[in-house]
């Protein structure tokens, strides 16, 4: 069974870091790409990046700012996300979702974790 676990959210001061964790389990991990996703309360969620081995990362969030940086550990089943300079906007609920597909440009997200929740205080 396809498990994927969040860790690593909280509150948060406005300019602060954090890093987020999504613990993986019951599938080939080397070989599935890996996303993060987060959903502001009220909005649709939206993806900001994705990792996969060999094939590099894709982010799709805040690709001026390089805010985010998404890591994909296959020693320890982990896809690590560090988030920068949050602001009280990046609030929200974050997931990761593991593809079927090993690479980000055949992404899709099929397999999801429960979320875990960000606040960013000003």
């Amino acid at each position: 069974e396809v498990q994927l676990v969040e860790s690593g959210g909280g509150l948060v001061q406005a300019g602060g870091s954090l890093t987020l964790s999504c613990a993986a389990s019951g599938f080939d991990f080397d070989d599935r790409a890996i996303g993060w996703f987060r959903q502001v309360s009220g909005k649709e969620r939206e993806g900001i990046a994705c990792a996969s081995t060999g094939a590099g990362n894709v982010y799709f969030l805040d690709t001026e700012t390089g805010r985010f940086a998404i890591v994909k550990d296959n020693a320890k089943d982990t896809v690590t996300l560090q988030i920068n300079n949050l602001q009280p906007e990046d609030t929200a609920v974050y997931y990761c979702a593991a593809s079927d597909a090993w690479s980000c440009s055949l992404y899709s997200a099929d397999h999801w974790g429960q979320g875990i929740q960000v606040t960013v205080t000003s």
